[in-house]
């Protein structure tokens, strides 16, 4: 039965209870996270109904065109946050690094899980399974989406050729495995694992290699900001050390703890790396209804969240006022050009 934007039903007692209704991307990494979110929530509360929602989104449907080039900032989150805005679903799933800094207004982040791995990792061809990237022969082509990949591995392995390759995570592996056109593809290592499929990692890229993406390995929950009743449901999903750790990486983004930040040409040639690093110790009174780049986290101090906001904008600010600025809008002059 609907009644206004919520659904309820029946239960077997004749009891009227709310359905919660999760929305995700269709791709069955995705189903994985959302399944795993759903599960949490179920042990948490385990007199809701849960009802998962599957939907595409511009960055599934649009395969032969690199990331970097399709400009829409939200590729895998607008379709989503749209069920959410016409009350289709009541809170999404996402992965953090696929959510932008500043949130459409009316939504926030109201969870973010406890982090997965935030490396990425090599997956080998069949053919080179023993290789590393640095043991890999000369001009061999590794298969990314990411250009901050790209351009980090360049300088690192400049001996290496980098092309991009699309697609979910079965898609990309196919692709590999099937073809010769790729002897490595690099991808998120926390996928894999809750993929099953931690097996065909063959490295995993340290920092030193190559730097992870903001929010990287953790899972966000996305509600309306309004929906008091969800947002205090979810929020006993908040694992605050990973919660302090993506809002300083989402603050430099937009502008650990201790945190490590970088900016790449896109050959890889001009580079400016710093870290910086701050106290977490005081815990003290609840900031209530406060976000901070898109997340809110009620049951933490707001003193502690506000350290870890200002630490990404600080380093952003020197990185800045190191030349960052001109590597940057070379990369983007270069990036539209191509």
């Amino acid at each position: 039965m609907e009644e206004g934007p919520y659904k309820y039903i029946r239960d077997g007692a004749g009891k009227v209870c709310r359905v919660i209704r999760i929305g995700t991307r269709k791709s069955q990494l995705a189903r994985i996270q959302t399944d795993s979110v759903a599960d949490k929530l179920k042990e948490l509360y385990p007199d809701i109904h849960l009802e998962i929602v599957g939907m595409s989104t511009t960055g599934d449907k649009i395969l032969d065109t690199a990331l970097s080039k399709i400009g829409e900032k939200s590729l895998f989150t607008k379709e989503l946050e749209n069920a959410l805005e016409r009350n289709e679903v009541d809170l999404v799933v996402h992965s953090l690094k696929d959510l932008p800094t500043t949130l459409p207004p009316g939504f926030t982040i109201g969870a973010v899980l406890k982090r997965e791995s935030p490396h990425d990792a090599v997956v080998l061809h069949p053919k080179n399974v023993g290789k590393t990237l640095d043991t890999l022969p000369e001009n061999s082509v590794i298969g990314t989406s990411s250009l901050r990949r790209a351009a980090q591995l360049k300088k690192r392995f400049p001996h290496l050729e980098f092309k991009d390759i699309r697609g979910n995570l079965n898609t990309r592996l196919k692709k590999l495995d099937e073809k010769e056109d790729f002897a490595a593809i690099i991808l998120a290592a926390a996928g894999l694992r809750r993929m099953g499929w931690e097996n065909r990692i063959s490295q995993i890229l340290e920092p030193e290699d190559c730097m992870y993406a903001v929010g990287q390995g953790a899972l966000a929950v996305e509600v309306r900001a309004r929906d008091a009743d969800i947002l205090e449901m979810v929020s006993i999903l908040h694992d605050p050390d990973t919660v302090l750790r993506c809002i300083a990486e989402r603050a430099f983004l937009k502008h650990l703890l201790y945190l490590t930040g970088a900016v790449y040409s896109l050959d890889g040639s001009e580079s400016l790396k710093d870290t910086m690093q701050t106290s977490i110790t005081s815990i003290e009174e609840v900031d209530e209804r406060v976000q901070r780049v898109g997340v809110t986290a009620n049951k933490m101090s707001g003193e502690v969240q506000d350290r870890a906001e200002r630490l990404g904008v600080d380093l952003a600010n020197l990185l800045l006022s190191k030349g960052a600025k001109e590597i940057l809008t070379v990369a983007r002059q270069l990036n539209d050009a191509r």
